[in-house]
């Protein structure tokens, strides 16, 4: 039976909002909107701040005490009990090159806890939603992570850095974590990645130096849904964290196990030499 989203006290605003600053961005990626740069290569489109301004302003409208961080810089910091972590477009590289991998994450936190979720993917007008100890959906139904025993049974997801990828070190666990599992995806969207978690479509998911507007949502959908969410270490997970690992429980601790080892510089299969591969 469907498990409908009205016994959420948050989630059925908070999902209105993200559809319509969904249906705005199809707009754009439709119409294929100029790119401009942030650094380097971290991307921004009109797409970006027209998309963050609809829902500050649909948050103010509703929520006028409540604070909010938005990654296109949205802030009203009044210091109270409720926050919103906002990403008005998660995957704006893929955006904006015309990959039809991107969504809308609104994640809402009560005194330091994740408290509600929604993230909408426009693309295939999916929408994961979740309330803490209410439970996790799509599209109103429930769902629940899976159920896949072993590492080298599962499917994992991961994400690269738009900008100083020479600094980040994932490449390594990238390669140590393909050799250990049933392959390894890098879709470039964090928070749809902890939703595929989150529905079963992926087993687990990693990723270094992420944001709170990137994780809020996903962290708690997963969470809802029965998965297991901490740092790479295995520590609990504050909303401001940085490093993540996500997985549907079973594989956890192997996982987790895996990178102790990466960290440590024990058992790393050399990368194969491209000159030789072609001999």
């Amino acid at each position: 039976m469907s498990q409908q989203i009205d016994h959420f006290e948050f989630v059925p605003q908070m999902s209105a909002i993200a559809r319509e600053a969904g249906a705005l961005l199809m707009d754009y990626f439709r119409a294929r909107v100029k790119i401009e740069y942030k650094g380097d290569a971290d991307l921004v489109t009109e797409a970006d701040r027209s998309s963050e301004r609809l829902i500050l302003e649909r948050i103010q409208a509703q929520w006028p005490s409540h604070d909010v961080i938005g990654e296109e810089g949205a802030r009203i910091e009044r210091g109270g009990d409720y926050r919103w972590y906002i990403d008005p477009l998660d995957g704006t590289t893929n955006f904006a090159h015309g990959f039809p991998v991107f969504c809308v994450s609104l994640g809402l936190a009560f005194q330091g806890e994740r408290k509600a979720a929604v993230v909408y993917d426009p693309t295939r007008d999916e929408l994961f939603a979740a309330e803490r100890g209410r439970g996790a959906v799509l599209n109103g139904e429930r769902i629940a992570v899976s159920k896949t025993p072993k590492l080298v049974q599962s499917l994992i997801g991961t994400g690269f850095p738009s900008h100083k990828r020479h600094k980040n070190p994932n490449i390594y666990f990238y390669h140590q974590i393909t050799l250990r599992s049933h392959g390894v995806r890098r879709a470039g969207s964090a928070a749809l990645d902890l939703t595929s978690v989150a529905a079963g479509r992926l087993d687990g998911f990693w990723e270094f130096n992420l944001n709170a507007w990137d994780t809020a949502a996903g962290i708690l959908i997963v969470e809802e849904a029965g998965g297991k969410v901490t740092g790479v270490d295995g520590h609990a997970l504050a909303i401001t964290d940085r490093d993540v690992v996500a997985t549907n429980g079973f594989i956890h601790s192997e996982i987790l196990h895996e990178f102790q080892e990466v960290f440590a510089g024990r058992g790393l299969e050399p990368l194969p030499d491209p000159r030789e591969y072609r001999k």
